[in-house]
């Protein structure tokens, strides 16, 4: 059977079970990549159709341009591929990769060109865009790191409406399978002291959309009722700048919202209320908090600064559990490792592993469980920085690099890289993986791989 075929069956079993017919009702079913990473966070079960080899044109079902510029990543529900970007009506500075000093204003970009904010729906099956839709058609009120894009933040969908959050703009929306928005809401467009935009992304969980904005103007974690847009509450945060998606960890004692930050991080109930904090942080936090093994994994490191921290918590604290001077644990800090965090990667765990890829091309394995080392930095490609997070399926760990070149390495104790597969053009979102398919996102395009193509 080919991965068409298996793909087509499995959604004509969801039709028949709901007693009808057709690719609208295959949306309603979950949605196999919802969010920034999907439900776990980059690791997703053996499939022969996943691919390990591929280039612009072997295993490649199909590549569809998507105009303007947007690091936001895929998702995916049903026969449906969403992804964002933002279309300058001027002539732009073109991204760049590597690494940039703060105070470097080759860094910094201001456009007074107008943009148009864009979703794209794009079909899984054919490659064709379904529906492009605009939100906004102005000029940045914000200026951005000249690699980040005024579309960085993932979408997400619970398969019968698609959310986005533009930060730069502060525009909040919920639109339908057909494109049609449903709601809008406006949040404010807010700038770190850096002045480098934003890019963290919404969250949904049981009827509600949370966003985080931390900047020097008026921080907030807010949420959203996403039948109707209304801002069901709006807290303050004692934040100054943050790029990363917040989290809902449901553990074995409650649902918690738990933010990160370069103060602290924060866990909130459903509710807004602060449940327990941490601090000891690094400057420019990134990474993406995520769990496994009944942990919750946080980190941040950005290259220079002490520590760079990585710590994993157990469920139920309360409080400040900062750890003390000398402190390498304590009731809720299961472990923790002062020299591990990533810069703006989000880390891995897969099957005992923690895997940490260092933006500058190093791989680190640790026990997940325990944090101790299973092996030292081991170096993947000398000249290359690495912003998308990594991924893992059929006993393979991929690292994609800024210049499209995607690092194939085992899983397991032992460091071997074992392929590389190139699409020749910058790449700095983290795919989406759904109906045995990687979709991967460059500069330009949108690919769909696989090893089943028709």
């Amino acid at each position: 059977m080919t991965m068409r075929q298996r793909w087509g069956a499995s959604a004509l079993a969801v039709c028949m079970a709901l007693g009808t017919a057709g690719p609208s009702v295959l949306a309603q079913a979950p949605p196999e990549w919802p969010q920034f990473r999907g439900r776990n966070a980059g690791a997703v079960a053996d499939d022969p159709a996943l691919p390990d080899t591929w280039s612009r044109t072997e295993n490649v079902a199909w590549a569809v341009e998507i105009p303007g510029l947007g690091w936001g990543s895929p998702v995916v529900a049903g026969d449906h591929v969403f992804v964002t970007s933002a279309i300058s009506a001027g002539d732009e500075l073109q991204p760049v990769p590597g690494l940039y000093d703060p105070g470097d204003e080759f860094g910094k970009q201001r456009s007074t060109a107008g943009h148009r904010w864009m979703v794209f729906d794009v079909s899984f099956s054919t490659g064709q865009i379904r529906w492009a839709r605009e939100l906004a058609d102005l000029a940045p009120p914000e200026l951005k790191h000249i690699k980040n894009s005024f579309a960085s933040e993932t979408p997400v969908t619970d398969g019968r409406r698609v959310y986005v959050y533009f930060g730069a703009i502060g525009l909040v929306a919920a639109l339908n399978l057909s494109g049609e928005t449903v709601w809008t809401a406006e949040v404010g467009a807010f700038n770190g002291g850096q002045e480098f935009g934003s890019a963290a992304s919404p969250v949904l969980h049981d009827g509600r959309l949370y966003i985080v904005n931390d900047n020097t103007t008026s921080s907030f974690l807010a949420a959203f009722d996403t039948a109707t847009g209304e801002q069901v509450w709006r807290i303050d945060r004692d934040e100054t700048e943050n790029w990363s998606t917040p989290f809902v960890w449901e553990n074995e004692v409650r649902t918690e919202l738990v933010t990160t930050g370069r103060r602290k991080i924060r866990s909130y109930d459903l509710d807004g209320n602060q449940l327990w904090e941490l601090g000891g942080m690094t400057v420019n936090v990134v990474p993406t908090p995520f769990t496994g093994h009944g942990l919750l994994y946080l980190s941040s490191g950005y290259p220079g600064g002490f520590p760079r921290p990585v710590y994993a918590i157990r469920p139920g604290a309360s409080g400040d559990i900062s750890l003390a001077e000398g402190e390498s644990g304590n009731d809720y800090i299961a472990w923790y490792q002062p020299l591990l965090g990533t810069y703006s990667t989000s880390a891995l765990v897969y099957g005992d592993y923690y895997y940490t890829l260092l933006d500058r091309g190093f791989l680190l394995c640790h026990d997940a469980r325990t944090g101790e080392e299973i092996y030292g930095r081991r170096r993947i490609a000398p000249g290359h920085g690495f912003t998308a997070s990594p991924w893992a399926y059929n006993g393979k760990v991929f690292a994609l690099s800024e210049d499209g070149i995607t690092y194939v390495m085992e899983a397991g104790p032992e460091f071997g890289i074992v392929g590389t597969n190139d699409l020749e053009e910058m790449a700095l979102a983290t795919p989406a993986i759904a109906h045995g398919s990687l979709i991967l996102r460059t500069q330009s395009r949108l690919y769909r791989i696989t090893n089943d193509v028709e």
